[in-house]
């Protein structure tokens, strides 16, 4: 826990500022019924007239969910509403226990913007007329892994597991916007570029990735199942594991159908000349395509309200999340591993790649008052990782702050790390006549959504 730590760095000078007034309401390009930079402001002054009160948003909180699409457009429009009349200044602050770079960025007065795009968020800090020293804006681009989110926070109460903070400029109460990750799978790099490779994005740049995967269909992603497919940021940037189960669910295709099965016919999908643009439009609402729910179901999930960012989120932001789930870890539903160790949720047929030997289980509805990420989907924790004298003996390669888990790419959706073979347990050499009594430890499943535990 890092609340309360010292704060090192340069001490913001003081900046001229009158507050921006907020005449208007945002515009937001999906549509979305979020709270505009008044409510938020108004909320935050409410929040700063009380004592600090730090909520519970761990993986295993109800109010958790992880990010996908939907929740990294969310994020950029907290952030843009929350910081549209702040001003920000002094040095960008990292946590020592990050091992992502530190920002070498310091302004006496400075604004952030935000802007999402399938699972990235580029955040831009821009110096602000006469500020010191001059400089040119700075760019970061960030991926949440599996916890991450911005908060925006009093400066004398950060949240545990604030990474990387912002600080406001005097006058006025000193704020902090800090990005939180409580598995430390986030990460943020330098420079403001998309990560090469992946995709348009599935909530903003519909038509390109429509067109990015049908003309893309003889790559071998797609011979696998559609399940696996769909995880695949390089065509379906943005869609997660939610997202993939109630999308496949609505239009009843099995999990385990191979990818370019389904999405071949799409090529050939053409509307009836005949019909007229308003016919079209109606008839494409009442029969969409795999590829046209990729894009709306994603959009449902933004004009939820909701998002579980900011201060004022809780229990009833997520309540209207869950009551929206038709298939995901929902009672009723049956749930299979993919060859990445990732649980797809599903209803009847799992289709003919389904994974031999894999048993499909069948939610109860007994669970149904547990949050979706707190489930038996969930892998238990590893172990701890052997110690450095263990690690000798079997000779082991040592380890390094740097090392990224192997196998991860776009392929499988980056943002969780695969879920690591099985291997037998090798049996320790007694040391004495006498046998050591062997404690049994009770099975409590890990709290943690789909990936295994970061160190």
């Amino acid at each position: 826990m890092e609340q309360g730590r010292d704060r090192a760095g340069a001490v913001a000078k003081p900046v001229d500022f009158l507050p921006i007034p907020i005449d208007h309401a945002p515009s937001d390009p999906l549509g979305s019924p979020l709270k505009t930079g008044s409510d938020i402001a108004t909320s935050l002054e409410a929040h700063l007239a009380q004592p600090a009160v730090i909520l519970p948003t761990g993986p295993g909180h109800p109010s958790h969910r992880m990010p996908e699409g939907p929740e990294l457009h969310l994020a950029s429009h907290f952030v843009n509403e929350a910081c549209r009349e702040l001003v920000f200044g002094g040095c960008v602050e990292k946590s020592p226990v990050s091992r992502n770079p530190e920002v070498p960025f310091e302004s006496s007065a400075y604004s952030i913007s935000a802007l999402a795009r399938g699972k990235e968020l580029r955040l831009t800090l821009s110096p602000l007329p006469g500020a010191q020293p001059h400089r040119e804006p700075l760019a970061l681009v960030f991926r949440f892994g599996m916890t991450g989110s911005f908060q925006l926070v009093p400066s004398d109460a950060l949240p545990p597991h604030a990474h990387l903070r912002f600080y406001t400029a005097p006058p006025g109460p000193r704020l902090a916007l800090c990005f939180v990750d409580i598995r430390r799978f986030g990460r943020w790099d330098l420079g403001g570029e998309w990560q090469p490779g992946r995709g348009p994005c599935v909530l903003l740049e519909y038509e390109q990735f429509r067109e990015n995967v049908l003309r893309n269909l003889a790559d071998k992603a797609f011979d696998r199942p559609i399940c696996e497919a769909l995880l695949d940021q390089r065509f379906f940037n943005g869609i997660g594991n939610y997202l993939r189960a109630e999308i496949l669910y609505r239009l009843r295709i099995p999990p385990f159908e191979k990818a370019r099965t389904v999405l071949e016919a799409l090529q050939q999908r053409r509307p009836s000349p005949e019909l007229t643009l308003s016919q079209k439009i109606r008839a494409k609402l009442q029969n969409p395509d795999l590829l046209e729910l990729c894009h709306s179901v994603p959009k449902e999930v933004v004009q939820l309200g909701g998002k579980g960012y900011g201060s004022e989120s809780g229990e009833e932001d997520f309540a209207a999340f869950r009551a929206w789930l038709q298939c995901y870890s929902t009672p009723g539903m049956s749930s299979l591993r993919d060859r990445h160790g990732r649980t797809i949720w599903f209803q009847g047929d799992p289709g003919p790649l389904a994974p031999k030997g894999g048993k499909s289980r069948k939610k109860k509805s007994q669970e149904a008052q547990q949050g979706p990420e707190d489930r038996v989907e969930d892998p238990p924790s590893p172990n701890k990782a052997p110690s450095r004298t263990r690690r000798a003996q079997r000779g082991l390669p040592k380890q390094t702050t740097a090392q990224v888990p192997e196998g991860t790419s776009l392929q499988q959706d980056p943002e969780v790390p695969p879920v690591p073979d099985k291997g037998k347990r090798r049996r320790r050499p007694a040391t004495s006549g006498r046998h050591r009594t062997r404690k049994i430890k009770a099975d409590t499943p890990s709290l943690e959504p789909e990936g295994t535990s970061a160190s």
